[in-house]
């Protein structure tokens, strides 16, 4: 098992709060956080599977780790408002994470799913990133969409955060794993805030493997379902996105669902 720490620490980098276990560490953090702040994941072993939730009001997620450090910085101002309200708010906050089960690591899953992902190298995985967001806008990046809502009837602060692409015709989701996984299916809930918004007929998935699969779509609230064989890859590409004609210049996604299993 791993030794796994967790640890508040302060903007001018002082430990507000610690605790560590074998195989899990539970942390109460009885303050109010302020800017400046992260959250510090220590493990004393890189490249293995752990549950990991940074607030109780968030919820955890089964992430892969790369590194024996993750820092996750606590969101404020412009870039609190695509999490709920009840997100890292208040006096009490519950912290937890543990070694992942055999049983969960093995599971078929959504593995896509990371309610904690940030920009940058974050070394946590499954990670989203693009080479467009709109106006660099927190509502409107890659990270909402493998946040697991997929509520898509509207735009804008949470719950309708989505990844929007500034009307860029050549813009590119990017999602990695951070090691290998085997995939069937993929599911893109586009946003659907019609008439405000448009659609796209046709997507491209491109993956490591070399492959790629044009995804034809339409207009819907619902999610769209691509199915193909098994592929074994570490990333894949969204991208090639066909607009509908129609007078909206807005389409954007709301979520992306991956599912299959550990390679």
């Amino acid at each position: 098992m791993a030794e796994l720490t967790l640890k508040i620490q302060r903007g001018d980098g002082s430990t507000a709060c610690v605790s560590r276990g074998e195989g899990q560490a539970r942390l109460v953090f009885s303050d109010e956080y302020r800017e400046g702040d992260e959250i510090i994941l220590e493990s004393s072993r890189a490249n293995i599977h752990l549950f990991y939730q940074v607030d109780d009001a968030l919820g955890g997620a089964l992430v892969y780790i790369t590194d024996k450090c993750i820092r996750y910085r606590v969101p404020f101002g412009e870039k609190r408002i695509c999490y709920s309200p009840k997100v890292f708010s208040g006096k009490k906050h519950y912290l937890y994470v543990r070694q992942a089960t055999k049983e969960e690591i093995a599971a078929y899953r959504n593995l896509a799913q990371n309610v904690m992902d940030q920009h940058g190298e974050t070394h946590c995985y499954p990670h989203a990133s693009a080479n467009v967001e709109t106006r660099g806008e927190s509502v409107f990046a890659a990270r909402n969409a493998i946040d697991g809502v997929t509520e898509n009837r509207s735009h804008g602060e949470w719950p309708y955060a989505s990844w929007g692409i500034n009307r860029d015709p050549d813009a590119c989701l990017r999602l990695e794993f951070g090691r290998e996984v085997r995939i069937d299916r993929i599911e893109l809930t586009t946003r659907a805030d019609f008439p405000h918004d448009s659609w796209w007929t046709q997507a491209t998935f491109t993956f490591s493997n070399g492959s790629s699969i044009d995804f034809p779509m339409e207009k819907s609230e619902e999610a769209h379902v691509c199915t193909f064989a098994p592929k074994t890859i570490s990333w894949l590409t969204l991208d090639r996105l066909i607009k509908a004609d129609d007078p909206s210049p807005f389409p954007a996604l709301s979520q992306i669902a991956v599912y299959g299993t550990e390679a």
